[in-house]
């Protein structure tokens, strides 16, 4: 277990007085930096890209977006679970600002985004003029193409990935501001549910951190009507479960046997028939009875996707890509591990941090992996953060007055 480390409980005074740690001028000036390497970062995507990027799924969003632009007109189908993004495209073409406003806005929001990611980790750093955890950590989300690609696509992972640090940040002020700190958390955490169907990750996520926080208050009265609250509403959420993957063919891709969507390379062929769910049932139900009647193949293929998904390769990625992530992402998750047990690290704030990993990491278990980095994306910013904690006592100590 890590202990707290002895800059934790200096004196304020001592504090107030004492020079921050690192030289003078990268003390002064490590914002700009970090300003400066944000800047050259998007523009260089931008120059890869040739401007906003389109693809695959670019094409109903884009068409979406129009309709609520022009006629206010609201799908019902499997595009409803998109809602939030549709929305946000409708906005730029209504100004005019089409592809480009599009492009630009997610930049713009992931730029806030990483400004809230760094004040944060300076607010969760005990030395508060020890600079040098947030300023790492966020140089690691900025300069890490992957966390950073998709700000141009025109896709939902920018905004997912955005609002997941902004609800991080929420979520660290809620400690100070009580029950505003909660509401804006509890409605950051809403419109990241809408932007895409696994966007509820966020909000299960304070959800648990939330239980996590009320266990910590002396009394277990609040606590205890919390879970009577959320038993309470398990219908809801059932109903709401069904709806989200009423249009989703899980069962099919389990058949197919594929560990990465559409990539017909990597399956996995069962060795033995499958039993299938009869007609008529729920979805969640129709998904129980699959994993129950075939726990070896379902077993063997979560795992497969779960692996796939937390290791970030790719047959298909170059040499140098592997290399990358094999020196840093690596790394990076073993002082995640680290930074989860950090004690002077308000609780709820690590139990957010790694309920996001766990719940997107069952996410794409249950369903599958995807060809590049989408679904790694929202995690990324979490494990970031983790370092972050672990660099406190990783980093050396700043020297007290």
């Amino acid at each position: 277990m890590l202990v707290t480390p002895p800059s934790a409980v200096a004196s304020p005074a001592t504090q107030a007085v004492a020079p921050g740690p690192g030289p003078h001028w990268l003390r002064q000036w490590h914002g700009w930096l970090l300003v400066g390497l944000w800047v050259l970062v998007q523009l260089s995507l931008l120059w890869q890209h040739h401007g906003p990027r389109y693809v695959n799924d670019s094409g109903r969003y884009l068409a979406y977006g129009t309709r609520i632009a022009q006629e206010w007109h609201f799908e019902h189908d499997h595009n409803l679970r998109y809602v939030g993004y549709p929305l946000f495209i409708s906005f730029w073409l209504k100004v005019g600002a089409g592809w480009w406003g599009i492009a630009l806005g997610q930049i713009a929001i992931a730029g806030v985004a990483a400004r809230a990611f760094y004040s944060t980790l300076r607010r969760l750093t005990p030395a508060r003029l020890d600079w040098r955890p947030a300023a790492l950590a966020t140089a690691a989300l900025i300069g890490w193409r992957d966390a950073q690609q998709f700000n141009v696509y025109i896709l939902t992972e920018s905004l997912f990935a955005s609002l997941t640090i902004l609800s991080f940040w929420a979520l660290c002020r809620a400690r100070q501001t009580g029950a505003r700190g909660w509401l804006l958390f509890g409605l950051l955490a809403l419109v990241t549910g809408i932007v895409r169907p696994n966007g509820f990750v966020v909000a299960a996520a304070g959800v648990v951190a939330a239980l996590v926080g009320l266990r910590m208050q002396p009394g277990q009265g609040t606590y205890r009507r919390a879970w009577l609250g959320l038993l309470l509403l398990t219908p809801i959420f059932w109903v709401i479960l069904n709806k989200l993957l009423l249009t989703f063919t899980l069962v099919e891709t389990y058949l197919r046997g594929e560990i990465i969507y559409g990539y017909t390379s990597w399956v996995v062929e069962p060795t033995e028939p499958l039993l299938l769910p009869p007609p008529g049932l729920a979805p969640v139900l129709r998904l129980g009875y699959f994993i129950c009647c075939n726990p070896v193949y379902f077993t063997k293929l979560a795992l497969l996707k779960g692996g796939l998904f937390l290791s970030h390769v790719k047959s298909y990625y170059s040499w140098s890509h592997i290399v990358l992530i094999v020196l840093f992402i690596y790394p990076c998750y073993w002082l995640a591990w680290q930074g989860a047990r950090a004690t002077w690290a308000w609780l709820p704030v690590r139990t957010f941090l790694v309920a996001v990993v766990l719940i997107q990491g069952a996410v794409v278990m249950m369903t599958v992996e995807d060809w590049d980095v989408r679904f790694l994306l929202p995690v990324l910013p979490c494990v970031f953060a983790l370092v972050g904690l672990r660099l406190v006592t990783l980093l050396p100590r700043p020297q007290q007055a």
